[in-house]
Order: structure tokens, then C-alpha cells, then sequence
């Protein structure tokens, strides 16, 4: 697989929450174009099995802290070219159960990562999400949108509010600052390692299929995402970095296939093979709470294809193939 990396420049790259889902496959890519890679973990939702066929590499290091760590995080940052910000609660099942420590690791961790990066002036990417759109009703999601979130009162909105605070501060240091910053809203990235413990949809039905087990959809349904292998999402991510002309920006990141959860459960117990049944249970049965969730997710690639020429490769079939293959493993 090709990805836009630059192997004519070698850097030393720092990757907060490297051990995590998306962060082992930017490591990854990153360890094969020739560059130094610093992952940053403390294993509360990273996985070391992730990672574990990268320690022998001899460009590889890792770094087991927390990201809210002052001391650990400058000194990483002051001996690197350029940090990618991944780390954060991850999950709706966590931010519902968790919503302190959902809080704590966004907000905080991010504030420490710009401050070392402006004090050292190097550039950061963070990884925002597709939550901070809130309620909103206008399908397709465009970053300048303007946002409705629910109320404070419901710990399900926690990580919208952090992530948006989140954005916020990125924002400020480049107006402010002129910190190289860019901003990255993830919609639904999926593909291998990707883990349902807490709350992931695909790996979920997976492996309930793979299993002859129902299928657990939550609500009736109708609820649609467009999903996007993760293959695709970390070759926009380092095309974003590498671009100059994308700091201060915001950037939504994520797939083109509009799917409901309904039609993905099928889709999955089509391509496993699967004697799966569906079965139907309410927000308030899965999370234990109300849960406001939305009818539609769907983002807008205007600004992400005007500024790398971005397309996802991977089909909505290849990405639940991909999945399957490796659960089979």
C-alpha cells in the first residue's frame, strides 16, 4: 500500500496515543518511509499487541506516560520535528461511563501538546472528531457549520464540548502564536485492531457474526454513518502535516458510503456468511442513560479534496472485508 509520505525529508516524529487504533498505523506508515517515530502511551485504551511488531524496528521508541505529563511531553516534543495528537478517550461507551477522565485526557492533554509545541515551534496535528457537530440537522457536515450541542446535564456530550475546546485551543496558538497547527475531524474511521470493547460498531457486528450470534443494534436502525478504512484516513493525515497551506484549518476526515447501522448488520452477516439474526435493544438499555444520538453523520470532503486532492480507496465491501479477514486470523 502507497501512502503520501515524503522519504526525501527523514524527521523524528512524536505520536501521543501511538499504541491506540489509529495511532499504530500511522506508526507504522511512518517507520516505512524512513522516519523516526516516538509513540506516547499510557495503555488505558491503547493496546501494547498494536505496536508489538514495531518495538524491534530501530527507528522505533515508545514512551509509556500519560499525555497530561508536563515534564514527559516537553521533552519529547523539544527533540522532535513534528507531533501528531491522538491521544484521547475513545469510545462511547467510555465517555458514558468515564466522563471525567473523558475530559481530563482532551482537554488537558491537548493544552500540554500545544503549549510544548509552541514553546519548541514545531507543528501538530490534532485529531478532532465528527461529535463536535453536535445536533446538527444539515447533512452533509461542513466545518463552518454552526453547531448545537445537548446539555451539560448528560455525560454523553462530554466528549463533543472537549473536543471542541479542543479545536478551540489548536485555533487560538496558530492566530495567536503562529503555531503550525492543523485540525482533523474524524468520521468513523474503521479497519484492522480496531476493537468493539468500547462501543465500535463494525468490530462489534463482526464478531457477533462470526460467532452465529445476533447482531445488537441500538434504536431502530435507521441511523446512518459513512465509514473509512483507516489506510485512508492516516494518508490524509500525514498529506495534511506535510501541507503548509492547511494550518489553522479545520478538516473533516471520513467516508463517502452513507449506510444505516440496519443495512451494515445485514451487510456483515451477508459477507461472513453468518446465520446471525438482528436484534434491536434502546439507547437507554446499551448506555444505561438517555442517549441523544444522530439520525444522520455524514461529512462534507470539499475542503479535504480541495487541499490534498483527497478520495477514499477503499470501498464500504473492502473495509468490513478487512475486518472480517483479520478477526478470522
Amino acid at each position: 500500500m502507497s501512502h503520501s509520505t515524503d522519504s526525501s525529508s527523514k524527521q523524528r516524529i512524536l505520536i501521543t496515543g501511538g499504541a491506540g487504533f489509529i495511532g499504530s498505523h500511522l506508526a507504522e506508515i511512518l517507520l516505512a518511509a524512513g522516519h523516526r517515530v516516538v509513540v506516547l502511551d499510557d495503555f488505558s485504551t491503547g493496546r501494547p499487541e498494536n505496536i508489538s511488531h514495531l518495538r524491534a524496528h530501530p527507528n522505533f521508541s515508545l514512551v509509556s506516560d500519560t499525555v497530561e505529563s508536563d515534564r514527559t511531553v516537553n521533552t519529547l516534543i523539544s527533540d522532535c520535528d513534528a507531533v501528531y495528537h491522538l491521544a484521547a478517550a475513545v469510545g462511547v461507551q467510555l465517555i458514558v461511563d468515564q466522563p471525567v477522565r473523558t475530559l481530563r485526557t482532551c482537554i488537558r492533554g491537548t493544552e500540554v501538546v500545544l503549549e510544548s509545541a509552541h514553546r519548541f515551534g514545531k507543528p501538530v496535528l490534532i485529531t478532532s472528531s465528527s461529535e463536535v457537530y453536535g445536533k446538527g440537522s444539515r447533512v452533509p457536515f461542513h466545518e463552518d457549520d454552526d453547531v448545537v450541542m445537548g446539555p451539560t446535564r448528560h455525560a454523553r456530550w462530554c466528549y463533543a464540548y472537549a473536543k471542541g475546546v479542543d479545536e478551540f485551543l489548536a485555533l487560538a496558538y496558530h492566530q495567536q502564536f503562529s503555531l503550525p497547527a492543523v485540525v482533523v475531524r474524524l468520521f468513523n474511521t474503521v479497519g484492522p485492531r480496531q476493537v468493539g470493547m468500547y462501543g465500535m460498531v463494525l468490530p462489534r457486528f463482526v464478531d457477533a457474526a462470526l460467532a452465529n450470534k445476533p447482531l445488537t443494534v441500538y434504536g431502530d436502525g435507521s441511523q446512518t454513518r459513512c465509514f473509512c478504512h483507516v489506510h485512508d484516513v492516516i494518508d490524509a493525515l500525514v498529506r495534511l502535516m506535510q501541507s503548509s497551506a492547511t494550518r489553522g484549518q479545520v478538516f473533516n476526515v471520513g467516508g463517502t458510503e452513507e449506510i444505516s447501522m440496519n443495512e451494515l448488520a445485514q451487510r456483515v452477516i451477508a459477507r461472513t456468511g453468518s446465520k446471525s439474526s438482528i436484534a434491536h435493544i434502546s439507547y437507554e438499555e446499551a448506555y444505561g442513560q438517555k442517549f441523544d444520538d444522530l439520525p444522520r453523520r455524514v461529512p462534507s470532503l470539499h475542503r479535504l479534496r480541495s487541499a490534498i486532492g483527497f478520495s477514499p480507496r477503499f470501498s464500504l465491501d473492502q473495509i468490513i472485508d478487512d475486518v472480517i479477514a483479520e478477526r478470522r486470523q
